[in-house]
């Protein structure tokens, strides 16, 4: 792989990794900002949600733009707009101001997550595409790993606003970084049929799609059992189990550390035994560890080191799962890469939002349900994987 490679990977992490940094850096601040603001638990987790779902929504736009104008310009307006509202979740003086700056900054955010899929799917496809996706990967789990550690950091100085502070200076660095390092993906000669008919037409050739709808929610269930955990752990972790912020934001790292190892691993295993059959695996050995560790701790072994022991197993596998599920399901759409892209995005939020809804409902401040919320997740995208995937499969193999 070529410098220009590794470049790319990186200058396409950093701007996927902005909108996710201003979730995972205010985590430790959770509870905080809760007292801060006087605010309950369940209402302090809107803000989180509030995030989410425009968050989610706001993909189904930014991909079909960035079809229509080019990668460039809805980045540099998403990326513009997440600023300005990261600066007003800042100042926000109650609950309710900065629920609704957090949901103008999901807005903003969601253009780093999709348009970066499509210059991906613009420039390879294949082993070679799923080689990038994982790279890309590794520099946006940089986030996870990071963000809790500078959050807790920033937190300890500067109250729970310095975090949105300091994402507004993240953003500010991406907008550089588009207009210094970044070439448009998009040529004007392939954008002249693009418009909103266009966009309406691929929406509905998508979601006619069983391939791409299947992969897309494969895909989708293994990223809830990662947000329901991060909706959650924050209360998990400092109120049940007694962690520090500090504490807390190193066993959060730990998981995304393994993501990330082992998403790595993603080209060289897709080119040996092909990236249907990487992903199969992955998704069997994901639900595993999660189903286990939900039995072992609901049969009264709940304490903290059992329960991070199977989450990094479980997540090591995921990072197999996302990257695969992701190119599989964008391979035959390489003309409307930006509006795929979109709503595989959306779809993937809004499958996680439903999720950490139904998991807050039966949250009691103890771990129990946060695992078995996991575990439900990751359960049920090893039954599609197998319903579909693995039966297309056995078929072929069988031909």
């Amino acid at each position: 792989m070529t410098a220009s490679f590794f470049r790319m990977a990186l200058i396409l992490g950093l701007l996927s990794a902005i909108g996710p940094f201003a979730i995972d850096m205010y985590l430790p601040a959770l509870p905080s900002i809760g007292q801060d603001l006087h605010a309950d638990n369940n209402v302090t987790q809107l803000t989180l949600l509030a995030f989410f779902i425009s968050f989610a929504l706001a993909q189904l736009v930014y991909g079909p733009l960035s079809d229509m104008w080019g990668r460039k310009l809805p980045l540099y307006l998403g990326i513009g707009v997440f600023a300005v509202a990261s600066i007003g979740c800042a100042l926000s003086t109650d609950i309710e101001t900065l629920i609704a700056f957090r949901f103008v900054q999901g807005i903003g955010g969601a253009a780093g997550m999709v348009i970066p899929r499509a210059i991906v799917r613009d420039m390879h496809t294949g082993v070679q595409a799923a080689r990038l996706m994982s790279l890309l990967m590794l520099v946006f789990s940089i986030s996870p790993i990071l963000a809790p550690l500078t959050g807790s950091a920033v937190i300890e100085f500067y109250s729970w606003r310095g975090v949105f502070w300091a994402v507004t200076i993240a953003a500010f660095i991406g907008l550089v970084l588009l207009a210094t390092q970044l070439e448009e993906t998009r040529p004007a000669k392939e954008r002249s049929g693009s418009g909103l008919k266009s966009a309406m037409t691929a929406y509905r050739l998508l979601l006619s799609d069983r391939n791409f709808l299947t992969l897309t929610f494969i895909g989708g269930l293994g990223i809830s059992s990662f947000l329901v955990y991060l909706a959650n752990s924050p209360f998990v972790l400092i109120q049940h189990y007694g962690l520090t912020p500090t504490q807390y934001s190193f066993a959060f790292s730990i998981n995304a550390v393994s993501f990330f190892a082992v998403s790595q691993a993603t080209g060289w295993l897709g080119e040996r035994f092909g990236l249907v059959r990487v992903m199969r695996i992955a998704v069997s050995a994901f639900a595993l560890a999660m189903v286990v560790m939900a039995v072992v701790m609901a049969a009264g072994f709940n304490q903290l080191p059992v329960m991070a022991s199977f989450l990094f197993i479980g997540y090591g596998f995921l990072g197999l799962v996302i990257p695969t599920s992701a190119v599989l399901a964008l391979e035959d759409h390489g003309a409307i890469a930006g509006t795929a892209s979109s709503l595989m995005g959306t779809l993937h939020f809004v499958i996680s939002a439903v999720a950490m809804v139904i998991s807050s409902l039966f949250f009691d401040g103890t771990a129990v349900p946060m695992a078995a919320g996991i575990a439900v997740c990751a359960f049920a995208a090893f039954v599609l994987t197998q319903a579909t995937i693995g039966r297309r499969a056995a078929v072929a193999a069988a031909e």
